[in-house]
């Protein structure tokens, strides 16, 4: 089969891989519809973070191909969202909702298991990981495919971050970082019923789509700067929620500070040379929670309001290509001529 090869820093390519085959009775096939590019591969693509040559990706939707014998609830054919991560749902940590941490799972794209910017992966623990999609998937529309791919990752994260940041109706948000994942952030945020949500961005592009998905208030700001102007939107008092989706030491420190006395900051950026002072935090009860996604453990209920028409976190993907051209949707998102890459790989 054919998929994108990670050879080293700046240097993606299309090579044929193996096509995948069941391995265990618990495996299935699944064929790819379409991948994407991640915020955090651009760390590998910029040689910020190590990665082994060859598969990458972690976020597709497609159709189940084969499954194994021990595969119960998928059948050929069926539509599926994979979350980043495969769990077995069942371990200590699955049930306590930390399913990234599954005792058992895994991820894909990691050397061993073929990624998602490919025509088929081999997904272990299926039965438990995929989550299917209802109806007929000729049915659903191209505009609901990628909100269903969204699923995979960013919208799971975003949503993430606002559950950490313990969003209620009412509240008034900040969320830094104007990604993918923020921008699921302001939407996550607006779904749970925030009434204010300030959003951080210098993009007019994404100032749009952050508009679109519920944000109130758009601030140009950055670091001390950015501080200020949140501060002096809120009477001085800071927010109820800030939202951290970028991972860098800036980007912590500015959701930290503004957010008011008593609240947690939800942080999901994955972190790079990040540090929180505790003292100083502690003084202003303020504190944080974060962690990587628990996708397998959100994909269900965002499913609903997806094909509801209620959320359509597909508006993310605002760049388009196919696996010939994968080092273009690389290089748009490295440029931020993208907020995210979509790859059209197979058809329904």
């Amino acid at each position: 089969m054919r998929a994108a090869i990670f050879n080293g820093p700046k240097d993606i390519s299309v090579g044929e891989r193996p096509d995948p085959v069941i391995k265990e009775p618990t495996d299935a096939i699944v064929r790819v519809v379409l991948g994407c590019v991640c915020g955090s591969d651009l760390w590998y693509y910029r040689g910020e973070s190590p990665h082994a040559h060859g598969s990458i990706g972690h976020e597709f939707i497609g159709l189940v191909e084969d499954c194994g014998s021990a595969v119960s609830g998928l059948a050929k054919g069926d539509l599926v969202v994979a979350p980043f991560v495969f769990c077995d749902m069942a371990c200590p940590h699955c049930k306590a909702g930390a399913t990234f941490a599954c005792l058992h799972g895994g991820s894909f794209g990691n050397g061993e298991i073929d990624g998602g910017q490919g025509e088929a992966v081999r997904v272990p623990l299926a039965g438990s990981s995929l989550v299917k999609v209802p109806g007929f998937p000729s049915k659903h529309s191209d505009e609901t495919l990628r909100s269903l791919l969204a699923l995979s990752d960013v919208m799971c994260t975003g949503h993430h971050a606002a559950v950490c940041g313990r969003v209620q109706e009412g509240d008034t948000v900040a969320v830094v970082g104007d990604g993918a994942v923020g921008l699921c952030a302001v939407l996550a945020s607006k779904r749970l019923g925030a009434e204010r949500i300030i959003a951080l961005s210098r993009n007019p592009a994404r100032q749009q789509v952050a508009r679109e998905f519920g944000a109130t208030d758009i601030l140009v700001e950055r670091g001390d700067e950015a501080i200020k102007a949140v501060l002096d939107l809120t009477g001085g008092i800071g927010v109820d929620a800030a939202l951290e989706c970028v991972g860098t030491a800036q980007s912590a420190a500015t959701a930290v500070a503004i957010a008011r006395p008593g609240s947690t900051v939800g942080i999901v950026g994955a972190p790079h040379g990040v540090e929180i002072a505790f003292e100083a935090n502690f003084w202003r009860g303020v504190g944080w929670q974060g962690s990587v996604a628990p996708a397998r453990a959100y994909i269900p209920e965002l499913l609903l309001d997806v094909l509801d028409g209620c959320i359509n976190p597909g508006r993310v993907f605002d760049f388009e290509t196919t696996l010939d051209h994968i080092a273009d949707a690389y290089a748009a998102m490295d440029d931020r001529r993208a907020i995210k890459s979509v790859i059209r790989i197979g058809s329904i």
